[in-house]
């Protein structure tokens, strides 16, 4: 109910319907230096970089479907990121819901990102920050969220959940106890944690240059996974690198789908966090070295 409540505030507060953000003008990239290092050492930096699961939890990813809702936008722009951000969810082998579905994933424009933002978490406190332990990041990094001042700011909550998916917490006002499987392993666990809904907020005036293809993509990337708003991505080949100054980066690039890929075809049952984020690191690796290997 605080996500429908949340989306409701955010038609309520949109502005009149904003024109298509224009096409990049032509760049001239600067000399770059390229760090000799492995590949191992590559895909491992990126990935315990920009994995930003709340304390203690380990990688959410969403579970099976997502649906995904636009606000303030024209129709034909929004349509481009519904577009964008379903096919990214289809490559890495989610299901994407029909139109009218109830979206997970909610994509808000403002010519104010900040001000967007304090509304939504205003209007829906408990959409954010749910009353039960693990569900997202800190109160600082919320704070973060609302006054940052990014061209594209995110915010994910998720939940543990049983292989046969009961909720592994106790939830807000339920006085029972949670379900908590009997664990048979030292080396692994019998839960997992789903993402459960997404917020992003685009501030045009700061995304400006850029097409609506672009930012569909982006979008999709930070949609998909935990991706730290503060990773340094500048040595990698990643959409991440969208709003660097310098960069030129058309879309989606080979290496993010080989993240997304290796997030959702992990199997995340290790008890130590590290070794379930060194598995998608090892299937990365496993998949980077397949692309480049002499046919």
């Amino acid at each position: 109910m605080a996500f429908v409540t949340a989306f409701a505030a955010a038609l309520a507060l949109g502005l009149p319907p904003q024109d298509a953000v224009q096409d990049p003008p032509a760049t001239t990239l600067d000399e770059v230096v390229v760090e000799s290092r492995t590949l191992r050492e590559t895909v491992d930096s990126f990935v315990e970089g920009v994995i930003a699961a709340p304390i203690g939890r380990a990688p959410a990813r969403w579970h099976r479907k997502v649906c995904v809702g636009v606000a303030n936008l024209r129709r034909d722009a929004a349509q481009v990121i519904v577009d964008r951000v379903s096919a990214v969810a289809l490559e890495a082998g989610l299901e994407v819901g029909e139109p009218g579905c109830k979206a997970n994933i909610l994509v808000v424009a403002s010519d104010d990102g900040d001000a967007m933002a304090r509304a939504l978490v205003e209007a829906a406190p408990l959409a954010f920050r749910p009353g039960y332990a693990g569900a997202s990041r800190s109160g600082f990094q919320l704070q973060r969220f609302q006054e940052g001042g990014a061209p594209v700011r995110w915010w994910h909550v998720s939940i543990p959940v049983t292989d046969d998916g009961q909720i592994a917490v106790r939830m807000p006002g339920d006085p029972g106890a949670p379900v908590i499987p009997q664990e048979n392993s030292r080396l692994r666990t019998t839960l997992r944690n789903n993402l459960r809904s997404a917020f992003i907020v685009i501030d045009l005036p700061r995304a400006s240059g850029l097409n609506f293809q672009q930012l569909g993509d982006y979008i999709g990337m930070v949609a998909m996974a935990q991706i730290d708003p503060e990773a340094e991505t500048a040595a990698f080949d990643t959409v991440l690198n969208l709003f660097e100054p310098g960069r030129q980066v058309e879309g989606l690039t080979g290496w993010d789908a080989s993240y997304l890929k290796s997030l959702y075809d992990a199997e995340l049952n290790r008890k130590l966090l590290n070794q379930q984020t060194g598995e998608v690191g090892q299937l990365m690796l496993r998949d980077q070295q397949a692309a480049t290997r002499p046919q």
